[in-house]
């Protein structure tokens, strides 16, 4: 293998001859690599990691220190009113003398915002009067501790020198890991592409929670030393740690005005309800997260590829149990932590630019079962407007089961026959979409949804009586771009229109795929059945590649209709395919099932059946204010034609781009999905198995 050369600002300094005894005794000395390193090594530069696995969201506990004075002092003596940092250092290490500078900046800048900052010397060789000099000389405002005996090192259970912890007013950890990706091992950047640790503080002091809330923190290495034992806590308690567990996975839904059933704010309203609290989280239940971890991990400490992954991990597991077993312990009212913030107005997006309400309020009976509601609500809008945020509110959110709205160019607004088309189909993509405890999405920066001139907004809610008669009158708001994106945001679903489910079938399977015609990145997935469907799975073919799981949702459950949010979008180039598989229990087994003797086929209520794996993507060329003609509504479609074009012929130009995989000008019968072959047999008029531009009068 070749050799790696470290950089002029990397680690040289410990790498020379001259130190190599001292190599073998100082704790921090980092070897020398042949290959980069592993992305959980010391050595690797800073990345996102799960920030449940990296310890955030817990209570830090008291720890002390020795003050250049001599004296034992806690770090919680330096804490600031609104927000701690604790930023471990060495005088002897590298990359902290690259830090200090960002740091010093960092203290000046927050310090006057309730943020004071906590120096930790880690080394456990630097002497008193170096350690004064480089508090000095880098102008540090904050206490400044030595660890020599570790003991805040393993409260923190910090691992390089560094790390940089921020804590908030009540002890909670908030974030943890590097300062920013300016500097690593062996490379040096001009100014930080992500300052992680001022972004984390800006979110603290706004009360919200930071966009990346661990990272790995190139460093030199924290050897433990025997003399430091690990923090020894008494069982879990409510004020310690269940609580903090509850508001950051439960208390989002089951609060005061909450779509929850229930409240879970307060220690009675948890200890009167842990039994149960306990049976949904091993049931898988609560809180509601379906997708199977990927590559057969328990998220063992890699970060999720899914952005709003709601999955408890193993360690929360375990101490809602031990705090049950224990008796559930309320503990110091002194150890609770901050109160979680909600928006105090209903538009979590901000003040909408216009508002889209249904014209008339609908009736929601007591009991029983409702069919589908069908809206159509103008927009009025006399030019294309780009949407970057967009959230629907129910006036009564307790009877709301989910919502797709679709939206119709001023065409097929005016026909009835295809507004009820698209309505029952849904393949076509969905523009918004609502599920309890998912009413709003804004999309990232350079991103955006394209509402059309003069359309109409078609509302298909699904609602659920649950005892008491009342009604509803949701509205959907929108927030506009001021300037045309850089990507156009469409919807498209892989679709088995023509699904057919046997009577009594326990494990019936149905297959789809969607062929991309031009080089895409999916940001989501969210797939759609009914009371039947029990499992869905997104797969991605790549030419010259094995097929690849996407997303595996072992257990589906109609009663959450979830997106998976992809935290990094995930390339789909122009020839792949990406399939979508489900299944299906047709028995008496089901409990959900509404006749075990019907065959169940394609329809809209939920006594009939889908098979609809929708993906939110974009098309990496595509010029937003030229959009790309490509087949179908949505872009990408699994199909001939369909319900975008409102029954009109495609072109032929438009059908190569997606089914012509070999490139030669021509589309032949074989590649075409089988279920299309009588699309592919209407289309081939001269009936030669072949389509060409002679097909489509060209």
């Amino acid at each position: 293998m070749r050799a790696r050369t470290r950089s002029a600002h990397g680690l040289h300094t410990f790498m020379i001859p001259a130190l190599g005894m001292l190599a073998l005794l100082h704790p921090f000395v980092l070897p020398a690599a042949a290959d980069p390193p592993p992305a959980d090594s010391v050595l690797a530069p800073p990345s996102p990691r799960d920030a449940r696995d990296m310890g955030v969201g817990r209570m830090i506990p008291d720890a002390t220190g020795t003050t250049m004075d001599g004296a034992t002092v806690s770090w919680r003596s330096g804490r600031g009113e609104r927000a701690t940092v604790i930023a471990l250092t060495s005088v002897t290490c590298p990359l902290c003398k690259k830090f200090t500078p960002s740091l010093a900046r960092t203290e000046s800048e927050f310090a006057k915002q309730g943020v004071k900052f906590v120096f930790v010397n880690v080394s456990g060789l630097d002497s008193k009067d170096a350690m004064r000099k480089q508090a000095a000389d880098a102008g540090f405002k904050g206490l400044y501790l030595e660890d020599r005996k570790q003991s805040i090192v393993t409260a923190l259970d910090a691992r390089t020198t560094t790390e940089v912890f921020v804590i908030d007013a009540r002890n909670t950890l908030v974030y943890r890991g590097a300062v920013s990706d300016q500097y690593g091992v062996d490379f040096t950047r001009e100014a930080p592409r992500h300052r992680f640790l001022d972004d984390a503080l800006r979110a603290v002091l706004q009360g919200s929670q930071p966009a990346t809330a661990a990272t790995t923190s190139p460093g030199c290495a924290i050897e433990r030393t025997r003399a430091a034992a690990p923090v020894q806590l008494s069982a879990p308690t409510y004020s310690r740690e269940i609580s903090r567990i509850i508001n950051a996975n439960c208390v989002t839904c089951h609060r005061e005005d909450g779509v929850g059933p229930f409240r879970l704010d307060s220690y009675d309203a948890v200890a009167r309800r842990a039994t149960m609290v306990m049976a949904v989280i091993d049931e898988g239940t609560m809180p509601p997260w379906f997708a199977a971890p990927m590559h057969g991990t328990d998220r063992a400490s890699t970060l999720s590829p899914w952005a709003n992954d709601r999955s408890l991990g193993t360690a929360e597991k375990q101490a809602i149990a031990a705090w049950i077993a224990a008796g559930k312990p309320e503990g110091d009212p002194k150890d609770m932590p901050l109160a979680p913030k909600f928006a105090t107005s209903e538009w979590s997006i901000g003040t909408p630019d216009a508002v889209f309400k249904l014209p008339e309020p609908i009736a929601v009976k007591a009991d029983g079962f409702m069919q589908y509601q069908k809206v159509l609500v103008p927009t009025n809008i006399t030019e294309d407007r780009w949407v970057k945020a967009v959230q629907i509110v129910p006036t009564d959110p307790s009877v709301v089961h989910h919502v797709l709205v679709f939206a119709l160019d001023e065409e097929t607004a005016k026909d009835p026959d295809t507004r009820r088309r698209l309505g029952n189909d849904e393949s076509s993509g969905y523009w918004a979409a609502y599920v309890p405890g998912n009413d709003a999405i804004t999309f990232p920066e350079g991103m955006a949804k394209r509402l059309p001139a003069r359309s109409s907004l078609l509302f298909q809610i699904h609602y659920t009586p649950n005892g008491t008669a009342t009604q509803d009158q949701m509205s959907l708001g929108v927030v506009y771009s001021t300037t045309p994106p850089k990507h156009l945001v469409r919807t498209a679903a892989v679709a088995d229109l023509r699904l057919s489910i046997p009577p009594g079938a326990s494990r019936h399977q149905e297959d789809a795929l969607i062929r991309i015609p031009a080089d895409a990145k999916i940001l989501a997935f969210m797939p759609h059945m009914h009371v039947r469907g029990t499992a869905y799975r997104y797969e991605l073919e790549v030419p010259g590649s094995p097929k690849r799981t996407v997303l595996d949702i072992p257990d589906y459950d109609f009663n959450w209709q979830l997106r998976y949010e992809l935290r990094e979008p995930l390339e789909a180039p122009r020839g792949a395919t990406l399939h979508g598989t489900a299944w299906y229990d047709n028995s008496a087994d089901n409990p959900a099932n509404p006749d075990p003797t019907k065959t169940v086929r394609w329809g809209p209520q939920t006594v009939d059946e889908m098979m609809l794996g929708y993906i939110e993507y974009y098309l990496v060329d595509e010029d937003p204010m030229k959009p790309m003609d490509l087949p179908g509504r949505g872009g990408l479609r699994g199909r001939l034609g369909g319900a975008g074009g409102a029954g009109r012929k495609p072109s032929f130009e438009m059908l190569q781009r997606q089914f012509d995989t070999n490139d030669d000008g021509r589309i032949e019968r074989a590649e075409v999905a089988p279920a299309l072959h009588g699309r592919f047999d209407q289309l081939d008029t001269n009936k030669d198995g072949v389509l060409t531009s002679d097909d489509f009068g060209g």
